[in-house]
This record gives C-alpha cells, sequence and structure tokens, in this order.
C-alpha cells in the first residue's frame, strides 16, 4: 500500500507542473514565474534541509550560499558581455551549465571553512557565527563597487542552456523544476544512505556515533559542504529568474525565510521544502496584494504551526505516516 505522504508529493509535484502549463494554455505567463520562483526556493531550502532536517544543523548564514551562487552567475554573465577578462584571466560565460558548476565549486570551497569554524561549536552558538559569516560576506559585497555594491548587478539577458531557449518562461521553469526533482533525489539518497543514517545519529547522540569510530565532525562537515552547494545553485537560477543579483540574497532574512520554508513544510521530510515554498509563495501573492504588512499573518501561521503541527504541513496532512 502506498504510504499517504507519498500520495501528497505525488500531488505537490503534479501541481508544480500542471500550474505553468495552464498557465501557459490560458495566456497567464506570470503565474510561471511564479511558479519558477516556487521551485528555487524549494531548492534553496532542499540544500538546508540536508543539514537542518537531516543534521539538526540550525544554520542562519544560508543566505551567504545563495547570494553567492546568484553573484557568480550575475558576474560571469556580466563579463561575458563585456568581453573583460576577470581575475587571473579567466573569461565570462553565459551558458548555464558552467555557471551552476562554477557556483557549485565556490560556495564549497567557502562553506569548507566556515564549516569547519561553525562546526566546532553548537546550539546557539554554532547559530550566531553562522549568522556572522553571512554578514561578512553580505557587508563585502555592498562594499564591492566594482559589481554594482549596493546597487546590486544586472544580468542584461537571462543566461544560456544548449537546445533551449531560456529566455521564454516555460523552458526555465522545466529547467529549474528538473534541477528541484534531482535535489530532491539526492536528499533521499543521502537520508537512506549510511551516511545519511550516521549524520541523523550525529544529531541525535554524536557520542554513540564516534563509539562506533565515526567522527561526527567530518560527517556534519561533508554534510554542511553538501548544504550550502546546493543552496548556491539555487542562488544562480534565483538571479537568472529576475536578471538580478541583489545584496538582499545575502542578507540574514533570506536565511530566516529558508528556514521558515522547512518549518511550514516539515523539517527532513522530502517534499517539505516544497510545500513549505508553495505556502510561502501562495501568502505572499494573495496576502501581499491586500497589505503590506503580510507578513504578520504569516508569523501568526508559523506559530500555529510550531505549536500545533511540529511536522509542518506533510506531517499534519500525512500523520505518522513514513516520510515518503
Amino acid at each position: 500500500m502506498i504510504a499517504r505522504e507519498t500520495i501528497i508529493n505525488l500531488v505537490l509535484a503534479v501541481i508544480l507542473l500542471a500550474v505553468p502549463l495552464i498557465a501557459i494554455a490560458v495566456g497567464e505567463p506570470f503565474y510561471v514565474t511564479l511558479s519558477t520562483r516556487v521551485a528555487i526556493l524549494a531548492l534553496a531550502a532542499v540544500g538546508l534541509n540536508i543539514a537542518l532536517g537531516l543534521g539538526g544543523l540550525v544554520s542562519f548564514g544560508h543566505a551567504a550560499f545563495f547570494g553567492i551562487g546568484g553573484y557568480a552567475a550575475g558576474i560571469l554573465a556580466t563579463h561575458a558581455f563585456n568581453a573583460e577578462p576577470m581575475l587571473f584571466g579567466f573569461e565570462g560565460t553565459t551558458s548555464m551549465p558552467w555557471i551552476w558548476l562554477i557556483a557549485l565549486t565556490v560556495c564549497g570551497l567557502v562553506a569548507l571553512p566556515i564549516g569547519a569554524i561553525s562546526l566546532r561549536t553548537s546550539g546557539v552558538y554554532f547559530i550566531m557565527i553562522t549568522l556572522a559569516f553571512a554578514q561578512m560576506i553580505y557587508y563585502f559585497a555592498i562594499s564591492w563597487p566594482a559589481y554594482g555594491g549596493e546597487d546590486g548587478l544586472s544580468l542584461s539577458v537571462r543566461n544560456s542552456f544548449p537546445l533551449i531557449n531560456t529566455a521564454k518562461p516555460l523552458p526555465f521553469f522545466l529547467i529549474c523544476y528538473a534541477l528541484l526533482l534531482l535535489a530532491m533525489g539526492l536528499f533521499a539518497l543521502i537520508r537512506g544512505s549510511r551516511f545519511g543514517a550516521a549524520l541523523q545519529t550525529a544529531r541525535q547522540n554524536d557520542t554513540r556515533l564516534a563509539a562506533v569510530g565515526i567522527a561526527p565532525f567530518n560527517i556534519r562537515l561533508i554534510a554542511f559542504i553538501i548544504s550550502a552547494m546546493v543552496t548556491g545553485l539555487a542562488g544562480a537560477l534565483f538571479a537568472d529568474l529576475n536578471r538580478f543579483a541583489s545584496p538582499s540574497m545575502l542578507s540574514w532574512h533570506m536565511s530566516g525565510e529558508l528556514i521558515v520554508l522547512i518549518i511550514l513544510g516539515g523539517k527532513g521530510r522530502l517534499f517539505g521544502p516544497l510545500a513549505g515554498a508553495m505556502l510561502y509563495v501562495l501568502f505572499e501573492y494573495t496576502l501581499g496584494g491586500i497589505t503590506e504588512r503580510w507578513q504578520f499573518f504569516l508569523g501568526l501561521i508559523l506559530l500555529g504551526v510550531v505549536l500545533f503541527a511540529r511536522g509542518g504541513l506533510l506531517g499534519l496532512l500525512a500523520g505518522k505516516a513514513r516520510h515518503g
């Protein structure tokens, strides 16, 4: 018998795919862009869910990786457009696969020292150190006039993908949707692996993990790096969606937003980030059209989830069903 949560997951995946297709059929491309935003935010939250949902690492600094991915896309595209070499003579590019590879690499390299330092602490100290690193990168970005400073960095055109017209809303959405599914597949693979079991054991009792000869620090560091890389990939897509890399992508507000998505959808659940992103964007669009203070009502809903539905939306709908 198919688990209830698995059915819910399939419904969510179908809904996200169906909305843009219907929107194109009825001539409403705005809803394609809205769906693309859902997919990208969900992708970023999947990255954080690896650290937070599986490892219990409450990182308040993942906006740093989200922003680094966005600026990687913006900087590479800018140099390609201006035909100006970057540092050490490297040329820019507008090819999405190359941009993604560079964004993943840079985020991984940045996450290594941040994780190595932050993971020597725990609890509120870990939260504050990750926040401090993110704010350092944020202030570095706004004080870097070569790439827009406080004004951010505009992309002249959306970056390219082989054989696909990314300038059209639907093809770009399908790219983001496919990457989201791949990221959720990676999450499921990690969760079901020996590495994932060790990571979840480290969250519950790192002394027990150390007793069997596995270093909890190394497990957490690898998970933190993978988490940062996935979030950075989402940042590159977000910059392409808006054709703009903004310093706000690096702000602590962005980190908080990603945590909210996971809590709303269900921490540690496969489709929790997607459910959370759907709810968040729905509230942003519907309540935002009514009042500028829509976050107040979102806060009330978040409070209700924390108090009465600890498993998020998926936990509420699926009950005690096994994570799908």
